[in-house]
């Protein structure tokens, strides 16, 4: 038979003799990770190690016996492949040997030296695999140069890869059906998730679906393309890469899981125990804020923060418990995270701690609490919130005003509202009289201004007294108690409306905050001229009871 030349055709040494690369394969003769001299001493053809050749076989080393079997195969004939490798037991210069037959053509000689004892194999059983491997070798370069077999390749390939793009044509269809479907159903506020958390989660279900589409995506991809890379004998060693590395994934993969069952197990018992415990003390909480139950240094105002306070010390607790049992506790990546968080808390929790320290002391002093009327330092308003880091007031302008808990603390608070139980806040004026007014009258008319105020507990007797006999004039002050939830703006504002016309109506002058000479005439403002433009005169219903309040503070 005509032997094959390059100028001719196909020869078939040049194609099998596969110059040594790095992926070096299986178990008995070539090595995983091979020096320049073990790869020089490896026979590969068509990116496959057949068998490493360490002995020496006459005046031949290694290497040059790895030649010769090269030289040798590209002096065979292609009628020679379609015969199978076969084995024949010998002996050479004094060692047993298999040699390697093709059609009665010698390719190798395996000699007993060749063999590793750590390899752990008989001459036998490492010539029958070095057999398999040159029988694998042979049957691809027969694929290889089979015009039915590339013809059949490529129409798989052509089918497959047609299912392939059907297939993913049909997944993006769905996926947009299913998110247009999401769509509607958001729109008529039906969901798995409640539609008062959408607008922090957003819509969670087609951002999962795109996601498990993607993945479904590149799983096909990945199958597509071991699967056609494998129908070819030149790219066949990629494919088995890709399905060796897919296995070996999915096999670290499980074991993980299965590795990693014992500490979920145990963390997952952490947590119902926790939260079993923290469900006991909430109910515990409840009774002694109902005032079903009693507990020595527990107030009603102080169970919101101590059952935030245990829990929070509780969940820390068995978060450290749980620590050494969760998954990949013990890496060097899961490490590093933890000191840069415990590092990010420490260098910036410094002022947070502070307000937080702060906090809590006027949580446990019970020095406020949202709806006492307070004054910290010059800022007096109503208490709205009574947080871990600040607190917030609504002054008489309505401006909301965070004070620090800090600030809070260093400074003076004055609780308004604490001691008034259901009298009601109290609210004071000052007013200076001359010494020419007698001070029984002064009391009677400030009594009188306070029992025409209509934002003032009148269950609750006004009280008057006199805090100082100054040079000029006397120094009155009046105590009343105000309705509800009032600021004191809006009651001040009356009541000095009320003192000022009574006042006028009994002609006496007020010379607040002082005066150091009695002018030569009263200081007054006739009743005819109270409601000068632009002010309006009242109804005749508020005129009469203001005449009728009159009337009863002369009787009295």
């Amino acid at each position: 038979m005509e032997r094959w030349g390059w100028s001719e055709g196909w020869r078939l040494g040049l194609v099998l003799m596969v110059l040594l690369l790095s992926r070096v394969g299986w178990a008995a003769e070539p090595r995983m990770e091979p020096n320049d001299q073990e790869r020089a001493q490896t026979l590969i053809l068509l990116h496959e190690p057949i068998v490493m050749l360490p002995a020496k076989y006459g005046s031949l080393d290694g290497a040059a016996r790895v030649r010769l079997a090269h030289e040798r195969i590209q002096r065979m004939e292609p009628a020679d492949l379609a015969l199978p490798v076969t084995v024949a037991q010998g002996t050479r210069h004094g060692q047993d040997s298999r040699e390697f037959l093709v059609n009665g053509k010698r390719i190798l000689v395996l000699l007993a030296g060749d063999l590793d004892e750590f390899d752990e194999l008989t001459l036998d059983q490492a010539a029958e695999r070095v057999k398999v491997r040159l029988d694998g070798v042979r049957t691809k370069y027969l694929e290889l140069h089979s015009t039915s077999y590339l013809l059949k390749s490529v129409g798989k390939t052509l089918l497959v890869s047609l299912l392939f793009f059907a297939l993913v044509w049909l997944l993006q269809r769905g996926l947009r059906r299913v998110k247009k479907w999401l769509a509607n159903r958001l729109l008529l506020q039906k969901g798995l998730i409640p539609h008062q958390w959408r607008q922090v989660a957003g819509n969670v279900e087609a951002r999962l679906l795109s996601l498990l589409a993607l993945l479904v995506i590149f799983m096909l991809t990945y199958g597509w393309l071991t699967y056609v890379l494998g129908l070819f004998p030149q790219t066949r060693a990629w494919s088995e890469r890709l399905g060796d590395s897919l296995f070996a994934l999915c096999a670290d993969m499980l074991e993980g899981i299965i590795a990693a069952m014992p500490g979920l197990v145990t963390v997952l018992l952490i947590i119902v125990i926790t939260r079993f415990f923290i469900r006991m003390l909430a109910i515990l909480f409840d009774r002694i804020e109902r005032g079903q139950f009693r507990l020595q240094g527990l107030h009603a105002e102080t169970i919101g923060a101590t059952r935030r306070l245990l829990s929070v010390v509780i969940w820390l607790f068995a978060l450290a418990v749980a620590y050494p049992y969760l998954p990949g506790a013990d890496s060097d990546a899961f490490k590093g995270i933890s000191v840069f968080f415990g590092l990010m808390v420490t260098l910036g929790s410094a002022g947070v701690m502070n307000h937080a320290m702060s906090g809590l002391v006027l949580i446990y002093s019970r020095a406020l609490r949202p709806g006492d009327l307070v004054q910290i330092g010059d800022v007096e308003g109503m208490v709205t919130e009574l947080n871990a880091l600040s607190t917030k007031l609504v002054t008489r302008q309505e401006h909301e005003v965070t004070l620090p808990n800090a600030v809070v603390v260093g400074g003076r608070v004055t609780n308004l509202t604490r001691l008034a139980g259901s009298k009601g806040v109290a609210l004071l004026t000052k007013v200076t009289i001359g010494y020419d007014t007698p001070w029984r009258q002064v009391h009677a008319m400030l009594e009188l201004a306070a029992r025409r105020c209509k934002l003032i507990n009148q269950d609750e007797p006004p009280l008057v007294r006199q805090l100082n006999l100054q040079d000029w004039y006397v120094e009155y002050e009046l105590q009343v108690r105000m309705k509800g939830d009032l600021l004191p703006a809006p009651v001040k504002t009356e009541l000095h409306g009320h003192i000022q016309d009574v006042f006028n109506e009994f002609g006496v002058q007020i010379m607040s905050p002082n005066f150091i000479a009695q002018p030569d005439q009263a200081v007054l403002v006739a009743k005819e001229h109270w409601y000068q433009a632009p002010a309006q005169t009242p109804t005749d219903e508020s005129v009469q009871a203001s005449a009728s309040g009159l009337d009863e503070g002369r009787q009295g």
